[in-house]
């Protein structure tokens, strides 16, 4: 499996936004939510299963896109299938580790 992974530090915080691969570049929208998975924000490289879960473990905040990406997480014991949001079928889940 490969995910789309961009880090970055926020106020010297490891900050984490990853997607699953196949989602990056589109749109998705629901009633009033609309979401754009951007290149941008998501696609600064391209990483395996492995470096996703180190990369998973050692970030603070952690936003994620996904169905495979959220998945690990929840495996790993990072976030809560209860914060899982879902716009047009597409979760998403933002962790944020103290």
């Amino acid at each position: 499996m490969q995910f789309s992974v961009k880090v970055s530090n926020y106020q010297k915080n490891t900050m984490l936004n990853i997607c699953d691969v196949e989602l990056l570049g589109k749109q998705i929208s629901q009633d009033e939510l609309n979401m754009k998975i951007s290149e941008s924000y998501y696609g600064e490289k391209l990483v395996d299963t492995e470096e996703a879960k180190s990369l998973l473990k050692n970030s603070s905040i952690i936003n994620m896109v996904g169905k495979k990406v959220i998945s690990l997480s929840i495996e790993l014991g990072i976030g809560s299938e209860n914060g899982i949001k879902t716009i047009s079928d597409v979760p998403f889940l933002i962790v944020f580790k103290i």
